[in-house]
């Protein structure tokens, strides 16, 4: 567009068309640029969608499900990624504030984390701007919740490794504090799992490759992990010790993200719901946006169990 039109919309002249309006606030608010005072309206349509990373493919597909959603609403995502030691959930929260957003989706972030610093989260509360959590939350954070029902996900695995004849079943969490595998945890505890073969690691291929090198050595025939990527990383630490997947030790992963049916072999998975969560994810919000009353609740979806190469009878 040319300096004059965008001059004409920044000084609230006519001889604008209403879209080329709309085009110019937007990439003001995209770019950073702070709006006049006299077009600010209460918010930007903004909403900031807050992820821990991008390396695992499950976020960038869930980013997609709620920017796509989000878009039918007339809303523009804000995509913030945490990075080590680069920008911090907190100052992600600061940006948005400033920002003027319509709301936040947070998923995978700090409130899952029960030893993590959770103050950015009251100030949002201060604040009372429109705020939906993704997935398990520490208690008593106030704000509507959409999660995949865990312990669902760890009773699939488990009875499907039982079902092809596993005892000795093993599993392969994040870390301690981590909400989503303390759930996962307690349900395969619930079913009689072993204390002893449970391993805690970070979410990382190299994570799992650690972790399960060590239910291996503890002769764990099956093991279940707290996502894809380190389900990836078990079957190559199987592979380091001259073993097998499925032949040797069965495999099972969490979340069946993009690819999975590729890998070698094509990984038995727990899908998550990402679709239907998103969806209901962005209905919260906008419903807490047009100052409806949502409850604190939390939605659970359930997963679904999907069948691929790399869990089979044990020998």
């Amino acid at each position: 567009m040319s300096e004059a039109t965008v001059s004409r919309v920044l000084n609230g002249k006519p001889g604008v068309s209403e879209a080329t309006r709309e085009a110019v606030l937007t990439a003001l608010d995209v770019l950073g640029y702070e709006r006049p005072t006299q077009l600010r309206g209460d918010r930007a349509r903004l909403v900031g969608l807050v992820l821990p990373e991008l390396q695992n493919p499950i976020f960038p597909a869930f980013a997609e499900v709620v920017g796509g959603a989000l878009a039918q609403q007339g809303f523009t995502s804000v995509l913030c990624t945490r990075t080590v030691g680069g920008v911090s959930e907190a100052d992600y929260v600061d940006l948005l504030l400033q920002q003027q957003v319509s709301g936040v989706v947070f998923a995978g972030g700090l409130y899952a984390q029960a030893d993590a610093s959770h103050d950015h989260y009251e100030l949002i509360l201060e604040r009372k701007l429109p705020t939906v959590l993704v997935n398990a939350a520490v208690e008593h954070l106030g704000f509507p919740q959409v999660s995949s029902d865990d312990a669902v996900a760890a009773e699939m695995a488990v009875g499907h490794l039982r079902a092809l004849g596993h005892e000795r079943v093993g599993m392969v969490l994040g870390p301690k504090d981590h909400m989503p595998s303390r759930r996962k945890l307690e349900a395969f505890l619930s079913l009689g799992g072993d204390a002893d073969l449970v391993e805690y690691t970070m979410f990382s291929l190299e994570g799992g490759h650690a972790a399960a090198t060590r239910l291996v050595r503890k002769g764990a025939t099956g093991v279940i992990c707290a996502s894809d990527m380190l389900a990836l990383g078990t079957i190559r630490a199987a592979r380091r010790a001259g073993l097998k997947v499925p032949d040797d030790l069965s495999v099972i992963g969490y979340d069946d993200s993009a690819l999975m049916t590729c890998t070698d072999p094509p990984l038995t998975t727990v899908r998550q719901p990402i679709d239907a969560m998103g969806r209901a994810a962005v209905d919260l919000l906008v419903a807490l946006i047009d100052k409806a009353v949502v409850p604190a609740d939390e939605l659970l979806f359930e997963p679904e169990l999907v069948v691929r190469a790399s869990t089979a009878r044990v020998h």
